[in-house]
């Protein structure tokens, strides 16, 4: 049944090797162009990350893995190259636009080259990081410290009659992360925009594969700290299917109520925040009063602001009691009102709408050929959301939509998506506290837990950003030896510098903040 819902996605003459919800087979450099391409654009697969694992202690390879879900279902398709004898393969970055920053990490964190590749500049790790160095191979010790050096980064360069360059950041006035962006500028428009981003680097991937199964979870959840949840989610969820683990129905509900808690004070912040950059100095206090508000039953609830510590491996550590199961549902129904007063006001003012409307346009098609996730996608037409197309932890009970799509593109699509969402997750939350489960909260396991040798899987969640997706491998003796977080802002700042073209620098702090990517979830 499995492989009759996928045979007409596949290849002929492939050895398909099936993996619970998955199917994955080699490929050669030969055939690559022609299986991924078909895939993407004759197929309409959804792409969902690149990566490699150094297999050479093992099995004398790389191993670069592409990975693709089938619409309509739960399955995967993971086709995966084999490096022997080569570090080199070919580079799709031209024709499968996303692919080209998925490439640029293989050749800058494992030393593995995509012949035909217009751009090969290191990206993360900066002009002190000397060449030749490659910090995810095996061979490369976590406590290594490499001599520092004292290479030049090499912008890109616009000429022309009156263009010049602003340079902004990194360091930024206020409380936001670190990030480089170099402006090419004619009067006031942006011609050109190229961010360099790397300054939060953490060497994530590295002590994934130092850390025992506690340690990776804790790990998850500083990803990026404000969608502490939704990774340490992500990260559970792929355990478990390691080690086949089903979840009490309850811990599904409680997992749900959770992310969407999550999902609501970032929304309410980020709503605040773009009216704030627009001058609507009544609507940024509100977003931030909201934003705390949530905050704080966020701490009743788990003793943790933002949510840490809340999920493990087998279900979740704090429960929610019936007069506390009250107590919520009447503070989301306040707080529904409160906001829907605030919206009212917010959408009568013009001078506030004059400045979100129009402004920060993204086109579909760029969108589109970038695989662009989350709002931004929602904001444009493209009706993607991992809670509806690969619905988890009971979200196909709790959530069937609609989704909340807006088309034109704009800030202001962003901002009435995000709107319109506020109101979805207070729906969700009261229809999982008011149709409960009784039962355990989480599966009483003992560790550490017995993976498979050589094995993989791959979660999905939707996170507030978008769609948090993780790769998880294990070596030869069944530990775990490479995590890859791939977070949705790794993927949306590649479109914010198509997203700025023609507006005025002035405008770029509220375009910027209606997309809020994260520095520190690119940068891992």
């Amino acid at each position: 049944m499995f492989m009759e819902k996928l045979k007409n996605y596949l290849p002929e003459n492939i050895s398909p090797e099936i993996n619970r919800d998955s199917v994955s087979f080699k490929i050669t450099a030969s055939t690559l162009k022609e299986v991924i391409s078909n895939f993407v654009f004759e197929k309409k697969l959804s792409f969902k990350l690149m990566t490699a694992t150094d297999e050479r202690n093992e099995h004398g390879v790389f191993k670069i893995w592409y990975v693709f879900s089938v619409p309509g279902t739960k399955h995967l398709i993971i086709p995966y190259l084999e490096l022997t004898e080569t570090i080199e393969f070919p580079s799709l970055a031209l024709s499968v636009n996303q692919l080209w920053h998925y490439e640029r990490l293989v050749h800058t964190f494992f030393g593995l080259t995509p012949v035909g590749h217009p751009d090969l500049r290191p990206v993360t790790l900066h002009e002190n990081w000397p060449e030749n160095i490659y910090p995810l191979r095996k061979d490369f010790l976590w406590n290594t410290r490499p001599t520092e050096t004292n290479l030049t980064y090499a912008f890109e360069t616009v000429t022309g009659e009156g263009i010049y360059e602003i340079p902004v950041g990194p360091i930024h006035a206020g409380i936001i992360e670190p990030g480089h962006f170099r402006f090419s500028v004619a009067g006031e428009n942006i011609v050109a925009l190229e961010p360099r981003l790397g300054f939060t680097h953490k060497g994530s991937e590295k002590m994934f594969e130092l850390f025992s199964l506690p340690d990776q979870l804790r790990l998850s959840e500083k990803i990026s700290g404000d969608s502490s949840f939704s990774h340490s989610l992500a990260f559970a969820l792929a355990v478990e299917k390691l080690a086949n683990l089903k979840i009490p129905k309850r811990a599904e509900f409680l997992r749900v109520i959770f992310a969407e808690l999550e999902r609501l004070a970032n929304h309410f912040g980020d709503l605040g925040a773009i009216m704030m950059d627009a001058g609507f100095n009544f609507g940024g206090s509100q977003g931030s009063r909201l934003r705390e508000m949530i905050m704080q039953i966020n701490e009743s609830l788990t003793n943790s602001r933002f949510l840490r510590g809340v999920n493990t491996v087998g279900g979740v550590t704090k429960d929610i009691d019936d007069a506390t199961n009250k107590k919520l549902a009447d503070a989301l129904d306040r707080i529904k009102k409160d906001y829907s007063e605030g919206l009212a006001i917010a959408e009568n003012s013009m001078s506030l709408l004059n400045r979100l409307k129009g402004t920060g346009l993204l086109a579909q098609e760029i969108a589109l050929n970038q695989g662009v996730t989350g709002v931004p996608a929602r904001a444009i037409g493209i009706a993607t959301d991992t809670r509806v197309d690969y619905p988890y932890s009971s979200y196909q009970q709790l959530f069937t939509g609609p989704i909340a799509i807006e088309n034109e593109g704009d800030v202001y699509a962003r901002f009435k998506v995000r709107s319109a969402e506020i109101f979805s997750s207070i729906k969700i939350i009261t229809t999982a506290l008011s149709t409960m489960p009784a039962g355990e909260i989480a599966k009483d396991l003992t560790l550490p837990l017995i993976f498979k040798e050589n094995d993989y899987t791959v979660s999905q969640v939707e996170g507030w950003r978008g769609e948090i997706v993780y790769f998880i491998t294990t070596d030869a003796t069944g530990k775990i030896s490479r995590v890859f977080p791939r977070d949705p802002s790794m993927i949306n700042w590649s479109i914010l510098k198509d997203v700025c073209l023609d507006n005025v620098v002035p405008d770029f702090p509220l375009i910027n903040k209606s997309f809020n990517l994260s520095y520190t979830g690119n940068d891992l």
